[in-house]
């Protein structure tokens, strides 16, 4: 499998593309905000003769979902997130105005994930992880066979994500981290929504904020 990053908008947030030998690729939390980024992402696809199926998203805040409606307009794919973070999609136009950010209001799923899914593309598979507490809708996607998770904004390199926001919850995010993250093999890569990739046995003896059980 192959998984290929982009930094986009104003609050530097990692775009994934996930496709393996058939080239048929996942979209996951788009943050080009602007035409430029756009341009970019479209390009890379275009260049990799890649084929969008599915437009995911770990979560609904607005620097996860700020290239939503460029990617239904290109693909016609419209976003799957869990339902719990269905209020944050909704509320997408009055987020970005409250941020001073211009944007597409998002177009709303017609399709949700849910814990347990398994989600298919080409020869390869990712499984969904409910990973609440940073929002209540966070999931994680996990490939076993390739030993990597991407997690959104539940868990960074030496960190983790905010609490603060709109129905988060530090102990249920601690929770989902101890029970449904570091439970998984050491060697797990993490590729987060903010800066680097990390690996589960190195956050479980040196993240400060969540350690293991």
């Amino acid at each position: 499998m192959n998984i290929h990053s982009f930094v986009f908008g104003y609050f530097q947030e990692n775009t994934y593309l996930l496709w393996d030998e058939t080239k048929e690729c996942l979209i996951i939390d788009p943050g080009n905000t602007h035409s430029y980024e756009d341009a970019e992402l479209f390009h890379f696809i275009e260049e990799k003769q890649l084929k969008p199926i599915k437009l995911l998203l770990t979560h609904g805040h607005i620097d996860h979902i700020t290239g939503n409606d460029a990617i239904c307009t290109k693909y016609q794919l419209l976003p799957e997130v869990h339902h719990e973070d269905l209020f944050l999609i909704q509320s997408h136009a009055l987020t970005a105005q409250m941020y001073g950010i211009p944007c597409t209001p998002s177009p709303l799923p017609n399709h949700f994930i849910s814990d347990g899914d398994i989600i298919r593309f080409g020869n390869s598979e990712l499984s969904c992880i409910h990973t609440p507490g940073h929002s209540p809708g966070s999931v994680t996607f996990y490939s076993k066979k390739y030993q990597f998770a991407i997690v959104g904004d539940v868990l960074f390199y030496e960190s983790i994500g905010r609490t603060d926001l709109p129905k988060g919850n530090f102990e249920t995010l601690k929770k989902s981290i101890q029970e449904k993250l570091y439970v998984l093999p050491d060697h797990t890569t993490i590729y987060s929504g903010h800066g680097i990739p990390t690996r589960i046995g190195y956050e479980k003896k040196h993240n400060m904020f969540v350690r293991e059980k």
